[in-house]
């Protein structure tokens, strides 16, 4: 137990200070003294550099922070409850439903949405419209929650719904405009930095609230751990928690893809990365320290992105895979041995 806590004091310290490298990192070299001296309230020494830090770094930063920690506890809790070391918050077709309503929006109506009296355009209409597909999927996967009760059959219906957003978005690629395509490919590429700073108290309150939700579920995904008989046993209802989780890491999966557009690996493998650490299933700590790691992790992928300098920025979607997929293959060799 000590060795625990030391471990999630060291990884909020790291997350504390990644959060520090993050806000002195980018295009443009600030001194780490001006940074901290604008984030504290005060006058910086040049007009740029409090935008750059207050409209540009600091909420990518923050969305970084938020992002990473929903991902991994989104991938714990459905490695957990479906005994699968390879669910993820993408398995559901969560992201996949998330894509097909911006590609609706960006590829087959000119990047505007209109519901009756009320229009939008650019990146309200992109977030309205990947919020709308994500929830739309979670409430079709919550339908099949309460007439399948097999896990693995859920599994395999949400992949199958993954599938078919997958394909309405090829068909709406292939008849859209050049314009269009570049447009989705650079939304799917995913990015922490498309949350403006008047957007951020939305962000965080909503993904604080899927956050909170989640450490709900602390006893029974313990339970869950000895089997569902035994959990039942014990007066866990496994159908109901298995419908909270969904709710829960579909809120989670939405706010995430929406604001940021899918983000890989980081829910696959950052679970793994905490058991790893910790070596023991016991949530009490397990989901804590998962939070961290995901923070830690999508702060150092976030941070790694602007290492080119004035050359450019590197994709968010290069960078998780190399730090997740090697995570993955240890997870299937250990398995398989």
């Amino acid at each position: 137990m000590k060795r625990s806590i030391v471990i999630c004091i060291a990884l909020a310290v790291l997350t504390a200070v990644l959060f520090a490298v993050n806000l002195a990192v980018g295009s443009v070299s600030i001194p780490l003294r001006d940074v901290i001296s604008i984030v504290m309230g005060h006058e910086a020494a040049r007009p740029s550099w409090q935008y750059i830090v207050m409209e540009s770094r600091l909420p990518q930063a923050i969305t970084a922070m938020l992002c990473g920690a929903s991902l991994a506890i989104s991938g714990l809790m459905l490695q957990t409850a479906f005994k699968n070391p390879l669910a993820g918050p993408s398995i559901f077709g969560i992201n996949s439903g998330a894509g097909m309503g911006v590609a609706l929006v960006m590829l087959g109506l000119g990047g505007s949405l209109s519901i009756g009296s009320v229009s939008m355009s650019g990146f309200m209409a992109v977030l309205a419209a990947a919020f709308a597909g994500a929830m739309a999927v979670m409430a079709l996967i919550f339908l099949f929650s309460t007439m399948v009760r097999n896990n693995v059959m859920l599994l395999i219906i949400g992949i199958m719904i993954g599938y078919i957003a997958n394909s309405v978005v090829s068909l709406l690629n292939f008849f859209a405009t050049d314009e269009g395509v570049k447009s989705y490919m650079v939304w799917g590429m995913g990015s922490f930095g498309g949350v403006p700073f008047k957007q951020i108290p939305i962000f965080s309150s909503l993904s604080i609230l899927g956050l909170f939700c989640s450490l709900l579920l602390v006893k029974p995904l313990n339970a869950l751990l000895l089997g569902e008989q035994y959990a039942e046993n014990l007066g866990v209802n496994t159908i109901r928690i298995r419908n909270y989780l969904l709710v829960v890491t579909g809120l989670l999966t939405a706010v995430t893809t929406a604001f940021c557009g899918p983000i890989m690996f980081i829910g696959l493998a950052v679970p793994h990365i905490a058991y790893l650490l910790f070596q023991r299933a016991d949530h009490r700590i397990l989901m804590p320290g998962t939070m961290l790691c995901g923070a830690v992790i999508a702060l150092t992928c976030n941070a790694i992105c602007f290492l080119p300098g004035e050359s450019g920025i590197i994709p968010l979607n290069a960078v998780t895979p190399i730090m997740g997929g090697p995570v993955i293959i240890y997870v299937i060799a250990m398995h398989r041995k």
